[in-house]
């Protein structure tokens, strides 16, 4: 379930970046955590209530990995950069906050318990 609600939030990002990020990178980024950050709340809710930090920082994890894995297959198969769920290197604050959304996202809402 986890990798269905990265899709869901990869495919929210995806078009927020589409629509905005030329016009406004800042605001593009700000929305695109707001989805990571909301879907993450819904898996986390809904799927494993009880997670613990460890579950949500590996949900994390493996969210930034498949994130990445989906830019290089993109970059492959058009032959061109695309950088919609991580953000263009040329604004690598930017890059960062999306990098880092993508792994903690989930841990916000874990079971502090381990």
């Amino acid at each position: 379930m986890a990798i269905v609600f990265w899709g869901i939030a990869a495919l929210l990002v995806a078009l927020v970046h589409q629509r905005l990020d030329a016009a406004s990178p800042v605001m593009s980024v700000a929305i695109e955590v707001m989805a990571i950050v909301a879907m993450a709340a819904i898996y986390i809710r809904i799927v494993s209530p009880e997670a613990t930090l460890d579950h949500a920082l590996f949900v994390g994890t493996t969210w930034v990995l498949l994130a990445i894995a989906a830019e290089i297959i993109m970059t492959a198969s058009s032959g061109r950069q695309w950088f919609a769920l991580l953000g263009s290197p040329a604004h690598g604050g930017l890059r960062c906050v999306l990098l880092i959304a993508w792994v903690i996202a989930p841990a916000l809402f874990a079971s502090h318990r381990n």
